[in-house]
């Protein structure tokens, strides 16, 4: 991998970018340090909301001809909104590299925000398919499971009656009071000149610090006792998750911590899919997960499976999250889920997208930006310690709060009884 390069304008703006000079293709991304964990209650889906109201036009560019641009240059555009993170994102080729940005530049900074009520039917109507899709909202419904009241239990996609009628003034405020210079990172990766981006970014990025206005996240929430949250709704398959507070993004056993979660439910030879999927046939989907913040983390397992399997299932997963605390991982476990990640982290980077997501994630977040082998020397270094360790610490099935979304609440909690006592117990949503 070839070294990235940094420079940060007096405007406050990042720019990193990496080379790569055996490809055509530039990967562009501007990354903002906004997302839904920096809303309160009244503004929950703001960020979400802003981030589609980008592509409706600015000053110079209409919305049409935004996407006439971009489909002239056979080029991809996109844009994503996290916790803590939105980013807007686009692949080109390099001799279109300098129109991209030019319109890119204009959307993050200068939207004009005026055509609302168009997009917010839009979002109004992703709410409602999100609603339908119970396989996406049980993750949100294990969020306030986990976080409580917290914005980290909060959707991203946000409220329904926020996004209807937040009056415009107040959307551009925010828009305002978040995407300035020293919030923003833009990283490029591929086909890209340093220097030439960096002049590009002088001329087309305005000054001014983050306003006074923009608050800062919250404070890391406070532990829970575990809970349960069940929403009954007319499925074909109960869809469960359990899961609890993980590591934070800057600790240092997130590598062991990743091999842990590919042992455990990261792949298709990990022990979840083969004893719940293979073994038994219990269910289609089924997988552990994990997530990091800025000050905390979460860790989680998904199953999707029919009523009639759903006491089985639970039960399987009980088994081997008690396995888990026994015997975290064998040797070979071990050695194989070091060099599935190490595969995976070295045939990621043959992407620049993936090389692009990488520098401007890790900049705008603070984490330090380290080569592939040095990543390759930390997943190396993982023990056996440390992963029995964070088993304990992150997966005693006491400590985790159950979700559910399914037709009878009574039958799914009776399934959870393998589990431990206290998943037994707590208020539906």
């Amino acid at each position: 991998m070839s070294d990235h390069r940094i420079t940060e304008l007096d405007s406050g703006v990042r720019i990193v970018t990496e080379a790569m000079p055996s490809v055509r293709s530039v990967s562009l991304g501007y990354w903002i340090g906004t997302g839904s964990r920096g809303e309160s209650d009244a503004q929950a889906g703001l960020s979400h909301l802003i981030e589609h109201l980008l592509f409706k036009g600015t000053a110079r560019y209409e919305s049409l001809e935004i996407d006439q641009l971009f489909d002239g240059m056979g080029a991809e555009l996109n844009a994503g909104t996290g916790k803590e993170t939105t980013s807007v994102y686009s692949r080109v080729i390099d001799e279109h590299f300098d129109l991209a940005f030019d319109v890119m530049s204009d959307m993050v900074f200068r939207p004009r925000i005026d055509d609302v009520d168009s997009e917010r039917e839009v979002i109004l109507e992703e709410i409602a398919m999100y609603e339908d899709d119970p396989q996406d909202k049980v993750f949100d419904v294990l969020g306030e499971a986990v976080f409580g009241d917290h914005p980290l239990g909060r959707s991203i996609i946000g409220a329904a009656d926020v996004v209807a009628r937040t009056p415009i003034d107040q959307i551009r405020a925010f828009h305002d009071s978040r995407y300035v210079a020293s919030n923003v990172v833009i990283a490029a990766a591929g086909a890209v000149d340093h220097d030439a981006l960096v002049e590009l970014a002088a001329s087309r990025v305005p000054n001014g610090g983050r306003s006074a206005d923009a608050p800062q996240p919250l404070p890391a929430p406070a532990a829970l006792a575990p809970r349960v949250r069940f929403e009954r709704k007319d499925t074909e398959q109960y869809h469960v998750c359990l899961g609890g507070p993980g590591i934070a993004r800057y600790d240092e056993r997130r590598y062991a911590l990743r091999v842990l979660d590919t042992i455990f439910g990261g792949t298709s030879s990990s022990r979840l899919f083969q004893e719940v999927r293979e073994k038994r046939g219990l269910a289609y989907s089924v997988y552990s997960f994990t997530g990091q913040f800025s000050d905390t983390g979460q860790v989680g397992l998904y199953v999707g499976t029919r009523a009639d399997n759903l006491a089985p299932a639970m039960e399987v997963v009980a088994q081997e999250l008690t396995q888990l605390q026994r015997e975290p991982a064998t040797a070979d476990e071990l050695q194989r889920a070091k060099e599935n990640l190490k595969g995976r982290v070295v045939l990621s980077l043959e992407s620049t997208g993936s090389r692009m997501n990488r520098l401007g994630s890790a900049i705008l977040t603070g984490v330090p930006l380290l080569s592939v082998d040095e990543v390759v020397e930390r997943i190396d270094a993982v023990s056996l310690d440390v992963v029995a360790e964070l088993a304990a610490e992150l997966f005693d099935p006491a400590k985790l709060s159950t979700a559910g979304i399914g037709p009878d609440e009574e039958l799914f909690r009776t399934a959870l009884a393998p589990l431990a006592p206290s998943t037994t117990t707590g208020a539906a949503t």
